[in-house]
Parts: structure tokens; sequence; C-alpha cells
């Protein structure tokens, strides 16, 4: 297991080498001057050029790459060139926000995807099959951002049942954590669920057609201990392969997400920064969100030896 955690680990360093050259090169592409945005009205080449200094941006490109790797490697990802905060404490700040809704919308997205499923599998060909098949086709065609308009206009400004923005930690006031949360959580779930629904069901339907199924059957075992007991653990590589992914998609997806409900998050942070051509915050953030993706690869692989012990050997 160690030595799996370590080869994958080893991979990872070239691709985050790659990821962050690109991230870098491509934020210079973007048109505007960052020291004009940090100037304000003040225009005065003097000053200009001093900030361009501060910030080495008068520098070449591989030079400024240089010196923001170096700080990264000490965990120092710079400071906004807007606010002046250390990117870090941003980053901080505001990933467990992220963080406690993509968490929210994956256990929706689980607890409803993966029992659709299962339900369908089970009931291959059946109403309930077409009908669960239609659901998860429905969910996978909404756009996020045209779902979150209309609950917010049905859900908070007609019934007033659940705010239409802002956010409260789970751990300030959970009953108010779920207020807040539940709505944006529903929305940025939908296709995932949807995935997760249609993956679930075809790995079910290929386990139960396995040979060892219809053994379980011939003994007389009951259809719920078969469908879950035996179908359910075989099928689950696959499902927890689509999980861990997932995951990383629901934190990129986020970024639309926190914009329609005003959330103070990983996403905003990264928009706000576009915008303001915030170099220093995109491109941690970006970074932060690259390692996360590589992470949950890893854990991905791990999960697979705990429920295979097979692979330990392969």
């Amino acid at each position: 297991m160690l030595n799996l955690i370590l080869r994958r680990l080893l991979v990872a360093i070239p691709t985050l080498i790659l990821v962050s050259i690109l991230i870098f090169c491509l934020q210079k592409l973007l048109p505007g001057d960052p020291a004009l945005m940090f100037a304000g009205e003040e225009r005065d080449p003097e000053v200009l050029a001093l900030i361009r200094a501060q910030h080495h941006l008068d520098r070449p490109v591989l030079v400024q790459y240089g010196y923001w790797m170096a700080g990264v490697l000490q965990g120092d990802f710079g400071h906004s060139l807007r606010t002046g905060i250390p990117v870090t404490d941003l980053i901080v700040q505001k990933l467990p926000v992220t963080l406690q809704l993509t968490a929210t919308a994956m256990m929706i997205a689980m607890i409803t995807g993966i029992s659709l499923g299962i339900l369908a599998a089970a009931r291959q060909g059946k109403l309930s099959d077409a009908a669960i098949n239609a659901v998860g086709l429905t969910g996978m065609s909404i756009p996020n951002f045209w779902l979150g308009i209309i609950l917010i206009m049905v859900v908070s400004v007609q019934l007033r049942w659940l705010p239409s923005a802002g956010f409260v930690s789970i751990t300030d006031d959970p009953g108010a954590f779920l207020r807040s949360v539940i709505m944006p959580a529903f929305v940025l779930s939908t296709p995932i669920t949807a995935y997760l629904m249609r993956h679930t069901r075809s790995a079910m339907i290929g386990a139960l057609r396995s040979d060892y199924i219809r053994t379980a059957r011939a003994k007389g075992l009951r259809r719920p201990v078969v469908t879950l007991k035996h179908a359910f653990r075989n099928a689950l590589m696959p499902i927890v392969t689509m999980v861990t992914l997932l995951f990383g998609e629901l934190m990129a997806g986020a970024v639309l997400t926190e914009q329609i409900f005003t959330i103070p998050g990983f996403g905003k942070l990264i928009v706000d920064g576009v915008f303001t051509r915030d170099y220093p915050v995109v491109q941690g953030v970006v970074l932060c969100t690259a390692v996360s993706f590589i992470l949950l690869n890893l854990l991905a692989d791990i999960l697979y030896i705990l429920i295979n012990p097979k692979l330990r050997h392969a």
C-alpha cells in the first residue's frame, strides 16, 4: 500500500509541474495590465513602474514563473493584488466553505443516485426503470444556472421557505447551515446524481447477470440479499471511481453555483480574481484545485485496493 502511494505521488510531480506552467502561461494571455488594476485611479508612470517591480511584473515570464514557484514550494502563493491579503489566507478562509457545499452536494448525489441506480437495475425493462432513466436524462440536461434561478424565484421569492443567498458554516449553526446550503447543494448535485444513477445501473446490471448471482438465487437467497450484498459489492469498484472523480468536478462546478447563490467560497474567489486581473489569487486557487484532483485520484486507487485486496499484487 505504501509503495503504491509513493509511486502515485512520484507520477503526480511532473503532472503538477505541467499544470503549474499551463496555469501561469494561460493567465498571462488574459488582456489587461494587472498593475493598472492595482493602481486604481493613480496612473503615474513612476507608481506603475514601482508596482510592476514589487510584483516582478516587469521581468520576463520565465523569471516570474520562477519567483512564483519558489514561493509555492514554501507554501507562499503571494499576495492578492487587489486586497494585499496573502493568497494562502484567502484559500484557508474560502476552501472550507466550498468543501461544505460540495460535501453536502455529494451526499445528496450518492444517496439519491446510487439508490435509484440499484432500483433501476433490479427493475430493468419495467416502467419504474424507464421512469428513473427519464429522470436521470432530465437531470443531465437541465443547466445548473437555470435550475438555480428558477428555485430562487419559486422557493425563496414566492414561497419564502429558504434564503436565496448567503452561507452559514455548520460549526456556527447547523440548522442555519442546512437552510443556507440545501438549495445550492441540490442544484450542484443534479447532474452528478444523474451520472451516478446511470453508472450504478450499468454496473449493477452487469453484476446481476453473473454466474455467482444465479448460484445465489438457486440457493434460495432473498432478492434484497442477492442484490445488495452480492451484486452491489461487486459493482462497487466503478462506482467508487466515479464518486472520487465527480467530487473533483463538483468543486469545479461550484464556481457557477456560488455565483448564483452569492456563497463566499472558492468559486466566487476565482471569478472575482479573473475579473480584477488578480493573478496570484487565480493561480493559487487553480493550483489547489488541480492538487485536489490528483489527491482524489490517489484516494480512488487506495479504495480500489481496500475493496479488492487482489489488486495489491497487480
